[in-house]
Formats: structure tokens, C-alpha cells, sequence
């Protein structure tokens, strides 16, 4: 990031601290933006410098977010996504190099940080193996930083950059848009004015996985696409063949390189539990599952976390379920009635009644219609946001990591607590319920289980 001397006080300010310190500067003199440029100017140093790292799939419509800002690098380990067009039937389809035609491309986001120097924020939006390698060098050069849901792929990368993000004071969030959105917010307003009495029971679900799981690694060695990276691509995971069964899509159901349906998912609907509850560690995670092999996720299953009492809230068990399966369905819920939407819901269960939700939290309703209908909604007491995205640009501006609603220090445990549920399933062999220590970070009546907190990098990469 540039810097530039200040005549008056002959000292040196930063593009990033400028940016920041724009309000306490308005106080001293007010332009208005006519004067400085015409009607619409917006000054230069009112735009992120963004860098984008991974702009195929999630990864375009991350970027394409973004436009506002000055997009000065894009990364992708496939240059074949650089000019991919994406976009709606009825609309013009565009690729990253049509919206942003200025921008250089790279193929190693290590490249990119170490030359673009000017960068303000990055997002990452590639494969959940290597979201914390990107996001963890971006930090520690005071990169703010947007990451793609699940956090991370482990349970150590989780827990190591919500400490880094904390040490850096960057503005940090991971990209669950469905916490920027109103559902969320009245389900906690609801919850929080007793709407439905003390809650000891949730349920989350959704109809993922939509790509195999429960199968073993391919055997065959087809040829690499010639626009691919893929050493590149594997990144800090363990060194096999290229097969189109891995990338560009199916990597999820892969326990190298995703983290499942719950990995998927569960940063957009565990989310309208673990929110409204307050929750944070579990103490205790038990698992049920469907066949599942060493190289993928069970085609189904059904985790059982069971979290302490916060404060006046009671302890509360939660139930996971995927793969098609679904919790019991309430007794006071209307015959034909859908259980939350096509994609999953949550189903909270209180001593006064109940609540369901769909995939993102929208549209709560108490059950049966007749309570919504009698229901007196309290005062709206959450400030609204702007979208998921649009949140964390304006937090960047101001400099304030707490802005970011879905900052790390919320994120990360949230991420925690999705992925104890896969080292649940792939320790379930054990035929126990695994006792969680938050504090410490480890599964304290089975040592050997702690193994799957993290894994082995590749050589030549670090967290």
C-alpha cells in the first residue's frame, strides 16, 4: 500500500489509515464531492484497492460484488475463469476480464500479495482446502479479508485465524449471505422477546448433499485440462492425479478438499440457530451416519450437538440432519404443510411454541399459522444490513472489524462447531458421544480423534 507525506505534519499516512480515518477528518472541513469532481465524483481514496482469489462459480459472484471498488488483481489457478461468462438468460453474460479489464491476473495468490502491493482487501472464494493458506498470508500483510463459506477446512485453521484476524485488527467475513438477511433478524427478535418461551430443543436440515458422497477416490489418470494449475489447485493438500471428479464442482463431498453437506450448508442454516441462541462451543457432539469411505462424506447423517447454558438461556440440544433426512415433524404443524423450504430449514422448539425457518432463515413463522397470526412482532432492535458483502466494504472503509457481523470471531467457532460434526462421523466407529473443551480446543475422552483437527500440509505450504 502507498503512502504519503503530509506537508503539514511531516509525517507519513497510509492509504489504509486515510481511508479509515475519513470521519474523524470530516469534522475539520467538509467538500462536498461537486466541488472536488462534478456530480457523481467519487474520489479515488474512497475505493478498496480489491484483489480477488478465485473467480469461477461463487467466486464470480463474489467478485462481481465488488465493482464498486477499485478490482485491481484477479487469481485464479484456472485462466480458463478469467474469461468464463457468467449470467442470468434474460441478461448480458460477462466474465471476470469484462467487468474488470484493468485488473492483472495470477495464477499463485502468493504472487499476487507479494507484488500487487497496493492491495487493501482480498477475497477468497476457492476450494474449502485452501481458504486458510490464502486468507492467512493476506492477514498477516494487514489485508482486510472476505472468505467463502465453510471458514476454513479444519478445525485448527478455524481456530488460528480468528486468533490472527484478532492479532492483525484486519476486518474479516466469511461469506454466509443469509446472516445479512431479514429472516435472521426476526427470528432473533422473536427469540429474544420470548416469543416462543425457553428453548431446549433446535433442529437444522437440507436436502445437500447434491454431489457424490459415500464413494471412493477415482483410480483413473485422465489427462489435465491445459489451462489448469493443478498443483496449484491442490494447494496444501496431499499430492495425487488430476481427475474431473475432484474439480471443478464435486471436490466437496471429498474429505481432502471439502467438508460435506454440513461444510456446505451449515454456515447458512446452523447460523439461525447458533445466532439467536448465543451459542458458541458445544460441550458434547454425537454422530449417525450412512456409509462413508476414507476419501468421502456419508450420503446422510445426523449429528447431535448438545450446547451449556448461556446465561438465562437454558442448555439446548441441537440436531443436524442431511442427505434427505428430516427432524420429526411437530404435531402442531398443518397437514401439507412444507417442512421450512426445498433446500432445509430450522425448527426451533420452545415451552411456549414453536418457530421454522427456511435454508437462510427466511421467512420465520410461528406454527401452527393461527399463533403467527395472534403473534404481536416486537420492536425491530438489529440494525439492518446492506448485504453480506456491502457490510464488510463499509467496515473496511471505517477500519472497524466488529462492522462485519460475520467477522471471525464469530465465524470461527461457528466453523468449529460445523466441522466437529465431520470428525464426529469419521470417529463414529467409537460407538460414543465425544466430549468438546472449547477452551482448549479438543476432544478431551478420545485423544486419538484429535487427529482430525488438522492434517499434514504439503510441503511448501504453511498456515
Amino acid at each position: 500500500m502507498s503512502e504519503r507525506k503530509n506537508d503539514l505534519a511531516g509525517k507519513e499516512l497510509s492509504r489504509r489509515q486515510f481511508l479509515g480515518g475519513t470521519a474523524v477528518a470530516s469534522s475539520f472541513i467538509i467538500v462536498p464531492r461537486h466541488v472536488l469532481g462534478g456530480p457523481g465524483y467519487q474520489a479515488p481514496s474512497d475505493k478498496l484497492n480489491i484483489a480477488c482469489i478465485g473467480i469461477g462459480g461463487k467466486g464470480f459472484s463474489d467478485s462481481e460484488k465488488m465493482q464498486g471498488e477499485n478490482v485491481i488483481a484477479l487469481c485464479d489457478v484456472d485462466e480458463e475463469k478469467l474469461t468464463e461468462k457468467h449470467g442470468e438468460q434474460d441478461q448480458e453474460k460477462k466474465s471476470p476480464a469484462d467487468l474488470f479489464p484493468k485488473a492483472k491476473f495470477y495464477k499463485d495468490f502468493r504472487v499476487m500479495l507479494e507484488k500487487e502491493k497496493e492491495i487493501d482487501a482480498v477475497t477468497v472464494s476457492t476450494p474449502d482446502h485452501t481458504h486458510a493458506v490464502a486468507a492467512m498470508m493476506a492477514m498477516k500483510m494487514k489485508k482486510h479479508v472476505f472468505v467463502q463459506k465453510p471458514l476454513t477446512h479444519t478445525i485448527k485453521e478455524a481456530r488460528v485465524l480468528t486468533a490472527t484476524a484478532k492479532e492483525m485488527g484486519v476486518v474479516t467475513q466469511m461469506g454466509n449471505q443469509g446472516h445479512a438477511q431479514e429472516g435472521g433478524r426476526l427470528i432473533c427478535e422473536w427469540i429474544w422477546a420470548g416469543a416462543i418461551g425457553e428453548i431446549r430443543e433446535a433442529h437444522c436440515w437440507t436436502n445437500r448433499p447434491i454431489w457424490p458422497q459415500g464413494i471412493e477416490a477415482p483410480k483413473e489418470t485422465p489427462s489435465c485440462p491445459p489451462t489448469l494449475d493443478w498443483d496449484l489447485w491442490l494447494g496444501p493438500a496431499a499430492w495425487r492425479p488430476y481427475h474431473p471428479a475432484y474439480a471443478p464442482f464435486a471436490w466437496r463431498g471429498f474429505w481432502d478438499f471439502g467438508t460435506g453437506a454440513i461444510g456446505d450448508m451449515g454456515a447458512h442454516i446452523i447460523d439461525h440457530v447458533y445466532w439467536p441462541l448465543k451459542l458458541k462451543y458445544p460441550s458434547k457432539i454425537y454422530a449417525s451416519s450412512t456409509k462413508f469411505t476414507e476419501a468421502s462424506a456419508p450420503e446422510a447423517e445426523v449429528l447431535v450437538y448438545d450446547f451449556p447454558a448461556r446465561g438465562k438461556m437454558p442448555p439446548v440440544r441441537v440436531y443436524w440432519w442431511d442427505g434427505g433426512l428430516v427432524p420429526p415433524r411437530p404435531a402442531d404443524l398443518e397437514p401439507g404443510r412444507r417442512m421450512g423450504d426445498g433446500g432445509g430449514g430450522v425448527l426451533f422448539i420452545g415451552s411456549k411454541g414453536s418457530i421454522m425457518g427456511g435454508t437462510y432463515g427466511e421467512n420465520p413463522r410461528l406454527i401452527p399459522e393461527t399463533k403467527m397470526k395472534e403473534f404481536k412482532r416486537p420492536e425491530k432492535t438489529i440494525p439492518r444490513s446492506p448485504g453480506i458483502h456491502e457490510e464488510w466494504i463499509a467496515a473496511c472503509k471505517k477500519g472497524d472489524p466488529k462492522a462485519a457481523t460475520t467477522n471471525f470471531e464469530y465465524s470461527g467457532p461457528l466453523t468449529e462447531t460445523m466441522l466437529l460434526g465431520n470428525v464426529a462421523v469419521r470417529m463414529k466407529e467409537k460407538n460414543m458421544v465425544f466430549d468438546w473443551d472449547g477452551d482448549k480446543g479438543e476432544i478431551t475422552n478420545c485423544p486419538e480423534a484429535n487427529a482430525l483437527l488438522h492434517f499434514e500440509y504439503r510441503k511448501g505450504w504453511t498456515l
